[in-house]
């Protein structure tokens, strides 16, 4: 059964590689866009389902589709993919000195010889940031040019440093929740 990313992200093929999982990558046309009426935890899954839903009706056959969302959220306030260096600046400066939450939504679309299965699912992490200069911030932004990052960071580059504490799956945080998609697969013999 073929196993397809519905995901541009270098960071979840990077993981599935990791936990050697043959798949293959074929990026979601999915619109982001938040939905009115439903809580941060509710938007996040459906994000993902989104994604994935646009690649399982463009594909046929046995299949396995993963679809996962990032979300950076600090007091009910979501932080996206920043459009700009000052935007970019501005999250940081705001996310710096305290904690927030990251939502890493999963979907997996699953067709079986007809049948199927679908999972959403959520890991909620907390991650304090702590203090960083605004010599610091303006620095990173430059140097890591983070616009294609929810909150304007990753956690796995030179941010790091400034990581103090995490309450969470660290996979989770950087895009995709290994554990969960090694259980579901092989749950489904499609590993």
């Amino acid at each position: 059964m073929k196993v397809i990313l519905a995901s541009q992200s270098p960071r979840r093929a990077a993981i599935l590689d990791l936990a050697k999982i043959d798949f293959e990558v074929l990026p979601s046309n999915y619109e982001e866009k938040i939905a009115n009426g439903l809580d941060i935890e509710e938007q996040s899954k459906e994000l993902a389902f989104g994604k994935a839903l646009d690649v399982f009706n463009n594909t046929q056959g046995d299949r396995a589709i993963i679809g996962a969302d990032t979300i950076v959220v600090k007091n009910n306030r979501i932080y996206g993919k920043p459009k700009s260096r000052e935007e970019a600046i501005r999250m940081l400066t705001e996310l710096q000195g305290d904690d927030h939450e990251i939502y890493t939504s999963l979907a997996i679309l699953i067709e079986d010889q007809g049948e199927y299965k679908e999972y959403k699912e959520v890991s909620i992490s907390t991650i304090t940031v702590g203090e960083m200069t605004e010599d610091e911030i303006i620095e990173y932004v430059d140097e890591e040019r983070p616009y294609d990052k929810a909150g304007a960071y990753a956690i796995q580059s030179c941010f790091s440093k400034y990581i103090e504490k995490i309450n969470g799956n660290y996979m989770a945080i950087v895009g995709l929740p290994i554990n969960r998609v090694y259980e579901i697969l092989k749950e489904n013999e499609v590993l």
